[in-house]
């Protein structure tokens, strides 16, 4: 059911002045979108608080759910960036994601010494408790997060984290199994990056993902979704057929597929910012465009909401000193045409 906020200013699209193409086919339906969030900036930077309750309808933590936030040691939970984000987004009649339970990057150092029975307690503890605390507030859950080793083949290709040392492959179905019993209302996804190019490495790893998928739902593990993170490079070219393909493969087996770390990542487009602005909405436009052309996606969110806080220059700086532009909104909290692309396949408010 739509929430009071989703069915809001239902003909505002047209406010971007030409910027924004007829809907995409299928992208009539209501599919929410959203932006991750960090907790810091919500109470200390107004125009950004009051850019995600404007645009979006569902947020994500950047940080603050992650082992590292939670955990600073095994028997410590702290939940005060957590709790924030979450309040945050019941007080603005926004849908949350949690993010995320198994996920190999920003581990505290004590879960190294984790072994066997041990292993496997800590992390359905974790998991009871941590989804536990926000049952039936969390529209999804970000299950397991980059399973696969980044030249994987096959659905066995998985890194070798802790809890792949530890359990094996069955930590997997573990996750979603715990997930589920603690909260049963919430959507569990599993996310993967790099399966959205033309490439070998690419292709494998769509094809190394579309197996893991079938061996969770074939054992009846309850994974509702899939997400595509959609970190865009704008020096590789989308492999179209392939996602379409993937998509089909996903609807096959009954699952939903969301975008959801969305951003085009300009380190070699030109200085010129309309050009560069352009280019980086053409290129979100055949990721979307391939990836719905299926079935209209389930969600779509940015990982970020504005220029002025992405994660792309420490790793994407351009070698010519000006500012990346990855995001829907620019520094001044103005939308970009990134933004009119995305609105032709979520539910953007605003607007």
């Amino acid at each position: 059911m739509l929430s009071r906020r989703q069915t809001l200013k239902t003909g505002a699209l047209a406010a971007l002045s030409g910027l924004i193409a007829p809907k995409a086919s299928g992208a009539g339906k209501p599919i929410p979108f959203g932006a991750a969030v960090r907790p810091d900036l919500l109470d200390t930077d107004d125009d950004y608080s009051r850019a995600l309750r404007n645009y979006c309808s569902i947020i994500v933590p950047e940080g603050g759910m992650l082992w590292n936030d939670l955990r600073p040691d095994q028997s410590t939970f702290d939940f005060k960036d957590a709790d924030k984000i979450a309040s945050f987004a019941a007080d603005h009649d926004l849908m949350l994601r949690g993010h995320t339970l198994v996920w190999y990057g920003v581990m505290p150092k004590w879960t190294e010494g984790l072994a066997g029975s041990v292993a496997h307690d800590e992390l359905l503890r974790h998991i009871d408790t941590v989804v536990g605390r926000y049952r039936r507030r969390m529209d999804s859950w970000i299950v397991v997060n980059e399973p696969l080793l980044d030249h994987a083949t096959g659905f066995e290709d998985l890194r070798p984290t802790i809890w792949q040392r530890t359990i094996g492959i069955d930590h997997l179905a573990m996750a979603f199994h715990a997930a589920h019993a603690a909260d049963a209302s919430a959507k569990l996804l599993i996310n993967e990056y790099d399966v959205e190019y033309v490439g070998d490495r690419y292709r494998n790893r769509r094809t190394a993902l579309t197996a893991l998928v079938r061996f969770l739902v074939d054992r009846n593990v309850p994974v509702h979704g899939v997400g595509v993170q959609g970190h865009l490079r704008a020096d590789l070219t989308i492999d179209s057929q392939g996602l379409r393909d993937f998509a089909k493969d996903m609807k096959s087996l009954g699952l939903k597929v969301s975008v959801t770390e969305l951003d085009v990542i300009d380190k070699l487009l030109p200085a010129d910012i309309a050009q560069r602005d352009r280019l980086v909405s053409e290129q979100a436009q055949k990721f979307l465009s391939s990836l719905s052309e299926v079935e209209p996606l389930d969600s779509l969110l940015s990982w970020g909401i504005t220029d002025k806080y992405t994660w792309v220059p420490i790793y994407y700086k351009r070698a010519d000193g000006l500012k990346n532009r990855p995001l829907p909104l620019s520094d001044e909290y103005a939308p970009k045409p990134l933004m009119a692309a995305i609105a032709q396949f979520s539910n953007v408010l605003g607007l």
